[in-house]
């Protein structure tokens, strides 16, 4: 005789669309695609008084996020179909098997049914192939000038979408933005192996939509960044300040990625406030995490990042050269790891060992005072008597090249050699926004390493000085 916990297992799949239909009137739509749709629906199990509703789910991350946010919710629709007091179970399924639960019944979830037409893209593995496994926690040298970005990393790592999101992180290039956001994406995925997550940039999500509108896919473009992934991150997110339509895309993701609690990720030049062009709207998306700076690194942290990058190519860094470069170069990890390789290479193919004299001709560097500082009006000076130029000519808005690479130089020296703010060195210079001073430091920086005109010029130029 069938008692009043027995369900006829033909009745299953339309005991779970039913129970779906009353979920959906507490949950919003995101996070049911997003947490109970993954969820598979095994059948019911009768446990003294109560009964037992039987699920897997794909990963222990999306489990846990259902008994925390969701269980009181699924238990109290069953309980009112069935009549009765039910109770949420939920084990992870292994790979693509579910595993057979002990008196459960056998039917497999018909919830596919539902939300058909708002299933996620599949095609995810070209977002996620951008991952780096070399760049990991591990491997990040923390100092003084770093650690809070770092400490706030692992955090949303660890408990994704839980105090901080998003996260925005923020300094200027070349201080280790990008090797946290692949730190956070691969220690996200070593305690959830299973789950999704996506790396780009805003210019990859830019040209990803700009290409969509061409083809007519928004529909893909949407359901792809916004049901389909766990996490994401994206690097130069100011890359999408004043296009009117990627901010308006990327405001609605950050909205349902938000809203079904998963975890975003940014980086930018500079904070929330001062993006200029950036819609107030989305502005105040970022400002509601947590924003976390990065600042150029103190010595003792540029000569741990120089002997780690040795360590891990496997290349002799005597102390004094470690030391030598770190004085020399203060403001860009980026640059302090260019000249390892450089150092690298001249070893390499003459034989002989890395030394202070290689290094001092290698890298032209002299021995000036490395805590010396000169104003921006001597810099200014020196920059247009080495060119032959106007000190006024480097304010102006001419951008012939025989004014704006002297013009880079200035602006290179300034950052390297005053105690200025981008927009204090910017002023002395026309007026010049953020953009536009760093985008001077990493030509420049840059040069230094692969030009040599650009390499003789500044240290002529720091001979005058």
């Amino acid at each position: 005789m069938r008692t009043r916990f027995d369900i006829d297992p033909s009745q299953l799949p339309d005991l779970w669309q039913s129970a779906l239909k009353l979920i959906q009137q507490d949950v919003v739509s995101e996070q049911i695609r997003a947490w109970i749709l993954p969820l598979e629906f095994l059948g019911t199990r009768q446990e003294a008084e109560t009964l037992q509703v039987l699920f897997t789910a794909p990963t222990e991350w999306n489990r846990n996020w259902v008994l925390n946010g969701h269980k009181k919710t699924i238990e109290t629709a069953f309980s009112q179909i069935t009549g009765v007091p039910c109770s949420l179970q939920i084990e992870v399924r292994p790979s693509s098997d579910r595993p057979v639960l002990e008196h459960s019944s056998e039917p497999r979830s018909t919830h596919s049914m539902m939300f058909e037409n708002d299933r996620p893209t599949r095609g995810l593995s070209n977002s996620e192939d951008r991952i780096d496994p070399s760049l990991t926690f591990n491997s990040f040298v923390v100092g003084n000038s770093n650690q809070f970005a770092h400490a706030s990393a692992i955090a949303v790592a660890e408990k994704p979408a839980q105090e901080y999101n998003p996260l925005f992180l923020y300094s200027s290039p070349g201080l280790g933005k990008t090797h946290l956001l692949h730190a956070i994406a691969n220690h996200f995925k070593a305690l959830n192996p299973q789950a999704r997550v996506a790396y780009l940039s805003a210019e990859q999500f830019v040209n990803e939509l700009v290409e969509s509108l061409k083809r007519q896919q928004m529909t893909q473009f949407r359901n792809k960044y916004r049901n389909s992934f766990d996490m994401i991150l994206i690097d130069d997110i100011q890359f999408i300040a004043g296009k009117g339509h990627s901010e308006e895309e990327f405001f609605h993701t950050f909205n349902a990625l938000h809203s079904s609690r998963r975890q975003i990720v940014v980086t930018s030049d500079r904070p929330p406030k001062e993006i200029e062009s950036l819609e107030e709207r989305v502005k105040t998306r970022f400002l509601c995490g947590l924003v976390a700076d990065i600042q150029p690194p103190e010595i003792e942290t540029r000569i741990a990042i120089l002997k780690g990058k040795a360590e891990r190519d496997d290349v002799y860094l005597p102390d004094d050269v470690a030391t030598f470069i770190a004085t020399h170069v203060k403001s860009n990890v980026r640059e302090l790891e260019g000249l390892l390789i450089r150092l690298k290479a001249q070893s390499s193919l003459t034989g002989a060992e890395i030394s202070l004299e290689m290094a001092k001709r290698e890298l032209n560097f002299t021995d000036a005072d490395p805590g010396q500082v000169f104003t921006i009006e001597s810099i200014q000076a020196a920059v247009a008597r080495h060119y032959n130029l106007r000190v006024q000519d480097l304010k102006s808005t001419s951008r012939a090249r025989v004014i704006a690479r002297p013009r880079q130089i200035a602006i290179y020296l300034a950052r390297k050699y005053t105690s200025l703010g981008l927009k204090e060195i910017g002023a002395h210079f026309g007026g010049r926004d953020h953009t536009t001073i760093l985008y001077a430091c990493d030509t420049i920086e840059s040069g230094i390493e692969t030009d040599e005109p650009i390499r003789s010029a500044v240290q002529d130029i720091q001979d005058l000085l």
